[in-house]
């Protein structure tokens, strides 16, 4: 009997460790949807007396697409940290997020993990407008997960393979379309554009499209948008006001500064990119030429928005 007893001891002392860890815990913060951030750019999730801490640069979390199979990889050390901590009583964003946090709670243990990586990987959110099928970026998800996590505790280290942290939701400056119908031409190019105080947006039209003859009823000319004749693109400018003067320039100005450029997808034939002119006449020597632009996508990286099935790109007016 007491050899009995004796082989149950060892066997129990044995499933009690693990390599020198004498206690297997778990960070459990599945049911936990909600990540939250500092001013400071601490990145966190709040579960009763728990709190799990992401302390790494804000340049981590790139709003950009991440390319299939290359998120972004941040290595865990001293100076990007990741934490668990235990408190005495119910925390709170202000427990975590200010200057000089409040007496209570206090943390009564705390794992901190000394090795690992923090792997991002980014997919842009986007809302689609049910009347024009045209699609806007409104922010970024950034989807965080630890790999081969080890965490140093009082009583030992836990690694994880696999962690995920969650969602973390960052915004996309809003780019505003509050183009009116008005298009001006240069005249030493065949640039056509359209413009606000703040944006804009320039064809290279091939001259055949703005012909200075009516166009037969329901019968507009048409052309695909490429990266030569028909390119397309979408500018927004900070730093100035954009005036007409920036155009037709043989140097483009530096001011105002261009914080985003967009180009179109080439089109497809009878599917997308496709332009439209329809032209009637504006007095006894002027026609009116009204440009749409069908089903065209922008592209900036790995980022993309749909401009909508139909867009007004507006009216030029030209003279025989």
């Amino acid at each position: 009997m007491k050899r009995v007893i004796g082989l149950l001891c060892i066997a129990f002392a044995i499933n009690s460790c693990d390599d020198g860890n004498l206690i297997q815990e778990d960070i459990s913060f599945e049911n936990v949807t909600a990540t939250q951030s500092c001013t400071n750019g601490i990145i966190y999730k709040l579960k009763d007396q728990e709190a799990l801490l992401l302390d790494i640069p804000s340049s981590s979390f790139v709003n950009e697409t991440s390319a299939a199979g290359s998120p972004t990889v941040v290595n865990i050390s001293t100076s990007n940290r990741v934490i668990y901590r235990f408190y005495n009583g119910a925390v709170t964003s202000s427990t975590i997020c200010e200057t000089i946090p409040p007496a209570s709670p206090i943390v009564t243990d705390q794992w901190t993990a000394t090795k690992g990586q923090v792997v991002i990987t980014t997919s842009a959110t986007k809302v689609t407008n049910a009347t024009t099928n045209s699609t806007r970026i409104t922010g970024y998800n950034h989807n965080i997960v630890l790999k081969n996590v080890t965490f140093e505790k009082s009583n030992g280290n836990q690694v994880y393979e696999t962690f995920p942290f969650g969602d973390y939701q960052t915004t996309a400056t809003t780019l505003p379309f509050l183009f009116d119908q008005t298009l001006d031409k240069c005249s030493t190019s065949n640039q056509v554009y359209n413009f606000t105080s703040s944006e804009a947006m320039q064809l290279n039209i091939d001259p055949s499209l703005i012909a200075n003859a009516v166009t037969p009823l329901n019968t507009p000319r048409t052309g695909l948008i490429s990266t030569t004749t028909n390119s397309l693109t979408y500018r927004l400018f900070t730093g100035g006001v954009l005036t007409n003067s920036y155009f037709c320039n043989t140097v483009t100005p530096t001011s105002p500064t261009v914080s985003q450029e967009w180009n179109a997808v080439a089109g497809v034939t009878g599917a997308s990119g496709i332009i439209e002119v329809t032209t009637t006449t504006s007095g006894p020597t002027t026609f009116k030429h009204t440009i749409v632009l069908k089903k065209v996508t922008f592209k900036k990286g790995n980022n993309d928005f749909l401009l909508g099935d139909n867009y007004v790109f507006g009216d030029l007016l030209t003279t025989n």
